[in-house]
């Protein structure tokens, strides 16, 4: 493409040289003046996912090379990223989760056996059909990691049945072992009232920060879709602004939902705007929901919360909205959830606690 003799069918794709060697650039939809660089050229199986991640602005990284023998836990591990890389490009699968199983399949095909034939070895060089005692071994040794585990044995339930499917396994021996089940953490601490306060006297309104959390307390938007909101987002339905926005996680439904008088002021208090709400220091968005997270971290430690997320006020939304009578399907529609029971969480737990007041009513008036 650098002599011009190619043509090129990829919208906002660009071929420039870069010390002798073709470099190939992405524009960003919706921002003529980003482009981002993809490390793999049009003849590479996965141009497609890095192509389509680009045009949204995300970045992926450099696949490792091929380089495990057939029949082996790393080559039946590869195979499967080759395809879920496939369906990120043909808008089947998310980017996101490319990028996190990539970097569980890391972890996994690093890990050693503990069998006696095969103590020591890692798993990428060992048969793919892994016994149902190394899985266990596995398994117990992520016992610390919960949130991790339950992640990895996603992956390798996905990665066995493509083998089924796909390889001439016979069986996924995965769901032959019982997957990782461990005492609930909680998973990210929900904000309470105190934290918003803190949080708001360390930002003021007219800040960046102070704009962050009005965004994810007044859409309950996950971080990974916070970071591409914007203007290009919003619709007016009888002469009230929304916004409307596809989560990028995987069987969400669209959701469409108000601006908010308080979000409504914090979007309007920025002297800068831009093609998101959501700004750099420098003016510019944000390239990465994980630069998001990064800058929120920082943002929360200057309000002395360490251990808060922006998930944290998502569940902390959704606690509030069921608190001010909202039904499971309301909040199904604000949070972008495809299923009642993912709402029923917030909700059930206000009606315990309602339920909880009129039982204590009733002891308060035993004979003591």
């Amino acid at each position: 493409m650098g002599d011009g003799s190619m043509q090129i069918r990829y919208k906002g794709l660009t071929c420039e040289q870069h010390g002798g060697k073709d470099r190939w650039r992405v524009r960003v939809s919706g921002d003529e003046r980003k482009r981002l660089t993809i490390p793999v050229d049009p003849d590479h199986p996965e141009f497609h996912a890095y192509y389509h991640a680009a045009r949204r602005g995300q970045h992926l990284h450099k696949p490792v090379p091929e380089t495990h023998s057939p029949g082996t836990m790393g080559w039946l591990i590869n195979a499967y990223l080759t395809h879920l890389a496939r369906m990120v490009a043909a808008g089947q699968a998310s980017p996101l989760t490319l990028k996190e199983r990539r970097n569980l399949a890391a972890y996994v095909l690093a890990q050693e056996s503990e069998q006696d034939r095969t103590t020591g070895l890692p798993y990428h060089g060992l048969p793919m059909t892994i016994p149902a005692s190394e899985l266990i071994a596995l398994r117990d040794r992520m016992a610390a990691t919960p949130g991790k585990a339950r992640n990895v044995w996603k992956l390798l339930t996905a990665a066995y049945d493509f083998g089924v499917e796909r390889h001439g396994l016979r069986v996924n021996p995965v769901r032959a072992v019982p997957r990782p089940v461990y005492r609930s953490q909680g998973g990210a601490v929900p904000w309470s009232l105190d934290d918003l306060r803190k949080y708001r006297e360390a930002h003021p309104a007219g800040t960046m920060a102070h704009l962050c959390l009005t965004l994810f307390m007044m859409t309950a938007c996950r971080i990974g879709d916070a970071y591409h909101l914007g203007r290009a987002h919003e619709e007016q339905h009888n002469g009230t602004t929304w916004l409307a926005w596809q989560p990028a996680k995987a069987g969400s439904r669209l959701v469409r939902i108000p601006i908010l008088a308080p979000l409504d002021r914090a979007i309007h208090a920025q002297k800068i705007v831009g093609a998101t709400y959501l700004l750099t220091e420098h003016g510019k968005p944000f390239a990465s929901p994980e630069a998001l997270r990064n800058r929120f971290k920082k943002w929360c430690r200057a309000a002395d919360l360490e251990n808060r997320s922006s998930h944290g006020i998502r569940k902390a939304a959704g606690h509030l909205l069921a608190l001010h009578g909202a039904t499971q399907y309301e909040i199904m529609s604000v949070h972008g959830h495809a299923n009642a029971s993912t709402s029923q969480v917030y909700t059930d737990s206000v009606e315990r606690m309602r339920l909880g007041s009129m039982g204590a009513a009733k002891l308060a008036g035993l004979d003591w």
